[in-house]
């Protein structure tokens, strides 16, 4: 009878610690999924890549950085640190260690090599073939490919002509901030133009294959691991270039590490934002990361952000987020959630 009796009131126990569970986990879906906390994380998670432009040049001259091969070993630095950092906050959060499941060990792994590996690997490369005005303006077709990977991948998340136009809309932004003489000119190469055009791909079926992923795994486990596979993929492609990174001082490492743990919150937050929203309306937000990237190389490396292209560009980008995120939600969405 006694033993029946602490059965009885194990399982009380256990309920009430699931039925809060599943509160709390409620009460972060609708919260996430408000366009006000959407809006707010979204531009922060691009703010955050935006300012890792002009921290790159800075840790390129800092550290004497020079070639691919040397540039992916900073790189894979940066994002295997990245993964340090983000399994351990995650860790400390949870009050456990960060695991994945077995069977998400390759799909994890993947997603570290698409969306880490593949991602600036090519970019990298490419971008030394080509300007930094066409890169950035072919780059910033990854909100494409990231509508038309979710319109075959996920059934709720169909292209329509609102999405459509929103992001010609955005992407029309992109190419007015980087007009600049001679910066569009050139034909196309597969070892530049072609390269980056791969990067965009990776990264909008990253955007894709994330919020898949965010339905078996927590979108923090997710971030660490592939940050971990990737970056290590990173340092060893860097090596394996005659790459290298000397000259660390005080405030080279203190880049590194900001540089770091902006990617551990802007991939961490992104994760969530893919995990409670639509693909299109999340990965529209990227068209921001090139104004960020301009504006604060404004005041980093003083480079001239006072003009009328600049202004021109903000309009567009931003009449582009709002256009695609008042397209409602699919009703279907929360049931393609809970599916995952």
């Amino acid at each position: 009878m006694r033993q029946l009796y602490i059965f009885s009131l194990e399982k009380c126990v256990i309920t009430k610690k699931l039925v809060k569970m599943k509160g709390i986990t409620l009460y972060m879906e609708k919260k996430l999924q408000n366009p006000g906390v959407v809006f707010a994380l979204a531009l922060l998670c691009c703010a955050l890549w935006g300012s890792a432009f002009p921290c790159v040049k800075i840790g390129y001259e800092w550290l004497a950085i020079e070639g691919a091969g040397s540039q992916i070993l900073f790189a894979g630095y940066r994002f295997f640190l990245a993964g340090i950092f983000t399994f351990l906050i995650g860790s400390f959060l949870e009050k456990r260690w960060l695991m994945i499941r077995r069977s998400s060990v390759l799909p994890v792994f993947g997603q570290g090599m698409l969306q880490t590996f593949i991602q600036y690997i090519c970019f990298y490369i490419g971008l030394a073939h080509i300007t930094g005005a066409k890169g950035s303006v072919i780059n910033a077709s990854n909100a494409f490919f990231a509508l038309i990977f979710a319109h075959f991948m996920i059934k709720s998340e169909k292209m329509t002509w609102k999405k459509s136009i929103g992001c010609l809309i955005g992407f029309a932004g992109v190419i007015v901030i980087n007009l600049t003489p001679g910066g569009m000119a050139g034909g196309f190469q597969w070892m530049g133009e072609g390269l980056i055009l791969v990067c965009s791909m990776a990264y909008g079926a990253s955007s894709v294959t994330l919020k898949l992923l965010s339905g078996k795994e927590t979108p923090t486990a997710i971030t660490a691991f592939q940050l971990l596979f990737g970056g290590g993929m990173l340092i060893l492609a860097g090596v394996l270039l005659g790459g290298h990174v000397r000259g660390f001082t005080m405030r080279s490492v203190l880049l590194l590490l900001y540089m770091a743990l902006l990617s551990t919150a802007a991939f961490s937050i992104w994760a969530l934002l893919l995990k409670y929203n639509p693909v299109g309306k999340v990965a529209v937000f990227g068209f921001t990361i090139p104004v960020f990237g301009v504006a604060l190389s404004a005041v980093f490396l003083g480079e001239d952000i006072w003009k009328i292209q600049n202004l021109a560009a903000l309009i567009l980008v931003s009449a582009g987020i709002i256009f695609v995120n008042r397209e409602k939600e699919s009703k279907n969405d929360t049931d393609q959630r809970a599916d995952l």
